[in-house]
């Protein structure tokens, strides 16, 4: 066994998490969201998406979230709260060209891309096959990279695709190599609708590691099935060590009606915290910020630790 010592938390709630939702967010309560996520401890808030309203409706106020968090980012540190925000990296989805100098303007330090290892799930939900996409984001990471903004890569499919079924590993391996050689900093591999299970996912981290190096991966385990921890214990064995989770299982799959969606924040935490592993987040007040947002969303909380936790408040 290999595991990490300390991982890193890629919260993914505000962005992954909040466009799912069929009522509109008010850009005051994403902007809270924001905060408390960062008061919390966590170091890498994904925070929109620069893609158009019309594909996205919850995703229009991109503009004003990433500038209002840059401006909170430059205020003097003189309380613990401006101290969490100016150690926390804001990030933003940039699909294309458009978006990303969209994101520049705001003062966007760190952008992604996001790919898929199904071809059918390309072309049904950017429009393009696999290649193609490919083609459109080395652009974009060229112009980010020379405009010094880091680059993170988005894999999906890589357990499983809900037109094609299983997904090889070889496949996912191909486009996390193509993304690296453009310059991502790190590939995040994403089971989109949940499917996948422990041994399956160790087989497909195995063939990806061989094109990309273990350091430079994530897990964005989704919990349709209920088996993301057990999937994140597995990929964590093999040495994963930055994992994407969203703040009391926000957001949903638009591929599996009624399905859960993303591995809550809290119950990755207290997986981690009762293994040893270091995070720098404090469970307790990720915890609150979980029962806050859900309470204000009119809507269930989806992490069992959070509801645990709130209930023994």
């Amino acid at each position: 066994m290999h595991f990490p010592r300390k991982v890193r938390i890629v919260e993914v709630g505000a962005r992954d998490g909040l466009q799912n939702e069929s009522v509109p967010v008010a850009t005051t309560t994403k902007l809270e969201l924001i905060r408390r996520l960062s008061d919390s401890g966590l170091a890498h808030v994904e925070a929109a998406s620069f893609v158009s309203p019309r594909w996205v409706p919850q995703m229009a106020d991109h503009r004003e979230i990433m500038l209002a968090l840059r401006d909170s980012s430059a205020e003097s540190p003189t309380t613990k709260s401006t101290t969490a925000k100016s150690a926390t990296t804001y990030s933003a989805l940039t699909p294309n060209m458009k978006g990303l100098e969209a994101a520049l303007e705001c003062g966007v330090r760190e952008v992604a891309v996001f790919g898929s290892a199904s071809e059918s799930f390309s072309q049904r939900n950017i429009n393009c096959s696999i290649a193609e996409s490919l083609e459109r984001f080395a652009p974009v990471v060229e112009h980010a990279l020379k405009a010094g903004v880091r680059v993170r890569g988005y894999v999906s499919c890589v357990l499983g695709c809900p037109y094609e079924g299983e997904i090889a590993p070889a496949e996912v391996a191909a486009v996390a190599r193509e993304l690296k050689a453009m310059g991502c900093y790190e590939v995040s591999l994403g089971d989109t609708i949940g499917v996948g299970t422990p041994l399956k996912a160790k087989h497909m981290l195995e063939q990806v590691s061989r094109e990309v190096p273990i350091t430079q991966l994530a897990a964005h385990f989704h919990d349709t099935y209920g088996q993301a921890l057990a999937n994140l214990y597995a990929v964590l064995e093999e040495g994963i060590a930055v994992i994407d989770s969203s703040v009391a299982g926000l957001g949903g799959c638009p591929y599996a009606k009624g399905a859960s969606g993303n591995v809550a924040s809290e119950d990755v935490l207290y997986l981690l915290e009762g293994m040893g592993i270091e995070t720098g987040v404090d469970l307790a007040a990720l915890a609150r910020t979980g029962d806050w947002i859900s309470r204000t969303l009119g809507r269930p909380n989806g992490s069992r630790v959070g509801q645990a936790l709130m209930a023994s408040c």
